[in-house]
């Protein structure tokens, strides 16, 4: 957190800095044994929370095990890794990456054995450029368009991460669309760690939508308001590292039972 927003600082998808944020998670990841892939896309120009953005380049950083069969049974993990261009995101999102890498680590090099294969995945362009449903979560949207018959087969669940360091409650959602299955068993995992969760079935704003309408069951953690809400305010010291924890304990739970 402290390094993505407050080295790196605010990165809109696609700017520099978010070529920079991409470049250094892909490394994270590659240290820790992942396959990594680059999956880049097209972002039109737009105004991103009342600033101007021009058309570009973004990218997706896609990791897998050296061993991974797209058709076999899996589960994805994401968080959009971009901000919008006013704030440092700390908050958002850099807290969902934060909890992304670490659950990544654990499934690596702690024997946390997953129940099924996990595909981390960081999302570009998740952040606005303009009003409407087709204005945003680009990258998210490219991952599911790409995806193969053999993965939309194998692919068991989306979870999403934004927004999940503040608070002391872990928001368990959906878009309204998806069954509840998988947020069921969050709430399950959360309470297997007396973590206190509240639940909504009206959040559409976050890359869980992107597979939601695309026939998938899927969760997104995260959301609770804060004053530094895309503003500069939103820095690391408004993340609570509790909270991180609290989230990262329910998804670990999740991910392994």
């Amino acid at each position: 957190v402290r390094y993505l927003a407050g080295v790196i600082g605010p990165r809109h998808a696609t700017s520099p800095a978010y070529v920079e944020a991409a470049a250094w998670s892909a490394g994270r990841l590659r240290e820790l044994g992942y396959a990594v892939e680059r999956q880049r896309f097209r972002v039109p120009a737009g105004n991103s929370w009342g600033v101007d953005v021009s058309a570009g380049t973004s990218q997706n950083i896609v990791a897998t095990t050296t061993d991974f069969s797209p058709g076999e049974p899996h589960l994805i993990v994401g968080a959009h890794l971009d901000t919008v261009p006013v704030a440092p995101g700390a908050e958002d999102n850099a807290s969902g990456v934060s909890v992304v890498l670490e659950l990544a680590r654990l499934a690596a090099h702690d024997g946390a054995g997953t129940r099924l294969p996990v595909v981390f995945v960081l999302f570009g362009a998740e952040e606005p450029r303009g009003p409407g449903d087709d204005d945003h979560h680009y990258g998210s949207r490219v991952y599911v368009d790409s995806m193969s018959a053999a993965q939309r087969r194998g692919l068991v669940a989306m979870v999403a991460l934004d927004r999940v360091g503040v608070g002391t409650v872990v928001p368990l959602c959906t878009g309204g669309v998806s069954p509840l299955g998988v947020q069921r068993q969050l709430l399950s995992a959360a309470a297997a760690h007396t973590v206190a969760t509240s639940r909504c079935t009206d959040n559409q704003s976050s890359d869980h939508w992107s597979f939601e309408k695309a026939g998938f069951s899927v969760a997104r953690l995260g959301s609770t308001p804060y004053a530094g809400y895309h503003n500069a305010g939103d820095v690391w010291s408004v993340v609570n590292p509790a909270q991180l924890r609290r989230t990262g304990r329910t998804m670990g739970e999740w991910l392994t039972h």
